[in-house]
């Protein structure tokens, strides 16, 4: 049984969480912050002249719909900043990361357990008149005073990604995959969330 002093920790741990992802808003259109997962906003990077990879990540409260907009807001904008007229989308896709922590975690912290998948930690340890006893947060097992008293949560994100080829002129009926920069700007510029 947890110590009354340990439930009310955990408690007021779950609750400050609960707070500050309540308060937490959609990633801004702004170049990228932040490292690894925790990066947020657009990036770009030149292949080639009129070639290049285009990024925008997200945080955990920014929907899918939201990156895939800004990515293509981005890839008109970096269209229009090159001079050129029309960009075409050479190759696109959308990932979904997640983390999944486990609360009160190792050491009573916060636990890391994930990218792109689920991965736990788990451990063998030798209890007295119990012998060898595994922790795993997936299958359960007691560990330490916690026993199987606490909680996983898996946050998820999505960061959409765009090899794009500039041109300039009229685009090309035929192909599906061109898009007038200056008509994206247009469409989805006032959609666009900028940081205040």
């Amino acid at each position: 049984m947890m110590h009354l002093g340990r439930k009310a920790m955990v408690a007021a741990l779950a609750a400050s969480t609960l707070m500050v992802a309540g308060c937490a808003t959609e990633t801004t259109y702004r170049p990228a912050t932040g490292q690894g997962l925790n990066r947020t906003g657009y990036s770009d990077r030149q292949i080639e002249p009129g070639r290049f990879l285009v990024n925008f990540a997200g945080n955990s409260v920014t929907s899918r719909d939201t990156v895939e907009r800004y990515l293509l807001f981005r890839a008109a904008e970096l269209t229009l900043q090159n001079g050129y007229d029309y960009f075409v989308m050479a190759n696109r896709d959308t990932d979904l990361q997640s983390r999944t922590y486990t609360t009160p975690g190792i050491g009573g912290g916060w636990g890391y357990g994930g990218f792109g998948g689920y991965w736990g930690p788990s451990w063998r340890y030798y209890g007295r008149g119990f012998g060898w006893r595994t922790w795993d947060p997936w299958f359960g097992g007691g560990f330490g005073p916690w026993g199987n008293d606490f909680d996983i949560r898996t946050i998820d994100r999505y960061e959409a990604s765009a090899e794009i080829v500039m041109r300039k002129g009229p685009i090309p009926r035929d192909n599906l995959r061109a898009f007038d920069a200056r008509a994206v700007v247009n469409s989805i510029g006032p959609s666009v969330v900028l940081p205040k």
